[in-house]
């Protein structure tokens, strides 16, 4: 599933004027190509205005280890089940709510290659995510569903929850998941 995107620093910033969304005081710029556990933007809201933050991408799960009384973290990057206790006080606070921001996705080929998925009419599109405050500072993951026309021969099991621009606030303010959390036009998108 979705765990590489991009995310190009002047698209970003014209996004995010165009969206009414200020930068926080960020100590570090996100890299281009994003990874699990690699900072990344998220915009949230706060105070009733959107902030474009920085976050580390992966919710930490503590979980056993292979030896007795051993744990070991889990960084999880996508929401796949949204009844699960683990994600559901992310998903019903309105203030857990997040977009967050790429120009493209890749799902693997075989050996190193991927697709790459956009929509070629925005130059900026957003993932519905959710994050939170941890030890390690601020995490976020987002959400997936099952996959449209276009990625599912290529990815059957899940593709990421892409938001029509109309349903940003929608997110935001913390309507259902579950009416949002469905598969992207893919008459809209492309692959290459």
């Amino acid at each position: 599933m979705c765990n590489h995107y991009r995310n190009l620093e002047t698209q970003m910033r014209e996004w995010a004027a165009i969206e009414k969304a200020s930068f926080a005081d960020l100590d570090e710029v996100p890299d281009t190509d994003v990874w699990p556990r690699r900072k990344a933007y998220a915009v949230r809201q706060e105070g009733g205005q959107r902030i474009v933050d920085t976050m580390t991408w992966g919710v930490p799960l503590m979980m056993k280890g292979k030896r007795p009384g051993s744990t070991v973290t889990k960084h999880i990057t996508n929401v796949r089940n949204l009844s699960s206790s683990f994600w559901r006080s992310m998903l019903t606070a309105q203030e857990q709510r997040c977009l967050v921001p790429f120009t493209e996705f890749a799902e693997p080929k075989k050996g190193r290659e991927e697709y790459w998925f956009s929509v070629p009419s925005r130059p900026v599109s957003a993932f519905a995510g959710i994050w939170r405050e941890t030890d390690v500072g601020k995490v976020f993951a987002f959400l997936t569903c099952e996959p449209n026309a276009l990625v599912a021969p290529l990815h059957p099991k899940a593709m990421p929850v892409i938001l029509e621009e109309d349903s940003y606030e929608a997110w935001l303010v913390g309507a259902e998941a579950e009416n949002l959390a469905t598969a992207f036009p893919s008459q809209l998108m492309a692959v290459k």
